[in-house]
């Protein structure tokens, strides 16, 4: 049977962060009542001028700087004709064959979305371009109706080359595209209110050509699970289609998550269907040496690099060092943690285990986080030290995440310290031993499990305070 190759190209929106849209003054929020943002520029009067917002261009700037593209030093904008409901002109001003940044890549690795690992590849870029955002459709009932607040929003659309052959590789593309964007500062890229979409173009070739199969467009995606199970469906039902000697056309289907199939659109448009021009009521863009300098000096540490950073400066996992790089917070958050001297292996484990679970549990995020950075690096040098045991610790965390105190003065208010003096614990060992005579003598004729018996005593004398691993030690001492 013939093999097929999958060959996956992704088109990514993303709704820059400024304060304004692109082409006027009109406040770029998310949500509000509908039709309240709005002005004759971003409705399409006619006669109105549109005006670059610089913001957006240093966004779009960062964004191909932050993905190792080259930024040009001559752009322009272009009107992209099409007759639809949400954009009020009849056209809407994009970028086409000049547009800021071209070349670049991703890097992708780590993890992947099946849990196993992915091996590190760079996805090529072709292109950011800078354009408008379209107006938001919405169905009620038996009608249409448009909220245009959206119209005229900073949208960068980030096209990949044809270079993802994988769902994973698909997933962990998009992962660490919106990380960048989001420690960049580009965007929030919250897809829940439509600041990052994504379009996905898939083909499949039999093995070996060097030619690209049919492309086809999945739309309608509007979570990363859902691009990775579209994905797995539309390559099963591709590859079925050639192997019964049917053939793809190229056309746009949509994704119907509840029932985890695509369905066809429409066939899809050619980009001379769209009758480009060049945009004649806004000037060419030029970007100086002294521009491009002005944005890479503000451009923050990627997300992968900070990730392979961890594991090799800090001695974590990459599982760890993955999940502490979802966010430029949280990763901040781990790293104000480390600067107070304790175990960067265990801080690791509290943040990961014991502190996202309490913050996930109050629906927080990590700048919500009752406890600072600094005094949970302070807890797990309490710990370090053996001023306090592990388990004493959890109860010191549970305190701390109520009341926000430091770790020091809790242990010391609720005399919480561990017992590691040998003469006080050596009179404790000996009550447990004369109290109990059985276990005691079991340990002796080999009995391992007597041991954690008499070590579960010596816990309960002291209160969970004793030092466990002096309680054993001494106590095998004690027994012999």
């Amino acid at each position: 049977m013939m093999q097929y190759e999958t060959t996956i190209g992704l088109e990514v929106h993303v709704q820059a962060r400024t304060a304004s849209k692109m082409f006027c003054g009109c406040a770029n929020e998310f949500a509000g009542e509908p039709n309240t943002r709005v002005c004759p520029v971003c409705l399409g009067y006619p006669g109105v001028m549109p005006v670059i917002n610089r913001e957006a261009v240093n966004q779009t700037i960062m964004a191909g700087l932050m993905c190792s593209c080259q930024i040009a030093d001559s752009s322009k904008f272009d009107r992209k004709n099409y007759y639809y409901p949400d954009m009020p002109k009849n056209y809407q001003i994009s970028q086409y064959d000049l547009p800021i940044c071209r070349d670049g890549g991703i890097e992708i690795g780590g993890i992947g979305f099946s849990g196993n690992p992915l091996p590190d590849k760079t996805i090529g870029l072709t292109r950011i371009h800078l354009e408008e955002d379209v107006a938001k459709s919405m169905h009620q009932g038996r009608w249409s109706v448009i909220d245009f607040n959206r119209a005229g929003v900073p949208l960068l659309e980030i096209v990949s080359e044809p270079e993802i052959t994988t769902p994973d590789e698909a997933y962990a593309y998009l992962t660490v595209l919106k990380q960048i964007m989001q420690y960049a500062g580009v965007s929030d890229c919250d897809m829940e209110k439509g600041q990052m979409r994504c379009d996905v173009n898939i083909s499949h070739r039999p093995a070996g050509e060097k030619e690209l199969g049919t492309k086809i467009e999945i739309k309608n995606l509007n979570s990363f699970r859902a691009v990775h199970r579209s994905l797995e469906y539309e390559i099963e039902r591709q590859v079925e289609i050639l192997r019964e000697g049917g053939i793809l056309t190229q056309e746009t289907r949509r994704w119907d998550d509840a029932n985890g199939v695509t369905t066809l659109m429409r066939r899809k448009e050619e980009a001379h269907d769209y009758r480009y021009f060049p945009e004649p009521d806004l000037m060419p863009l030029l970007i100086t040496d002294e521009w491009r300098r002005e944005v890479s000096e503000s451009m923050p540490e990627a997300p992968n690099t900070r990730r392979k950073r961890f594991i090799q400066e800090y001695g974590i996992t990459e599982y760890d060092a993955q999940v502490l790089t979802q966010t430029k917070q949280l990763a901040d958050y781990y790293e104000e943690a480390c600067a107070g001297g304790g175990s960067r292996k265990l801080i690791a484990n509290w943040v990961i285990t014991e502190l996202m679970s309490e913050l996930n549990q109050k629906g927080l995020g990590i700048t919500e986080a009752p406890v600072e950075a600094a005094k949970l690096g302070e807890l797990v040098k309490l710990i370090d030290e053996q001023t306090i045991s592990g388990k004493i610790a959890k109860t010191v965390f549970a305190e701390m995440m109520s009341s926000g105190a430091s770790p020091a003065k809790i242990v010391e208010e609720k005399g919480l310290k561990q017992v590691s003096n040998a003469d006080e614990l050596s009179v404790i060992i000996e009550e447990v031993i004369r109290e109990n005579p059985d276990p005691a003598e079991q340990y002796r004729g080999g009995a391992e499990k007597a041991l954690q018996f008499l070590v579960g005593q010596v816990m309960k004398k002291t209160r969970g305070k004793a030092n466990p691993q002096m309680a054993v030690k001494m106590l095998k001492e004690s027994l012999k």
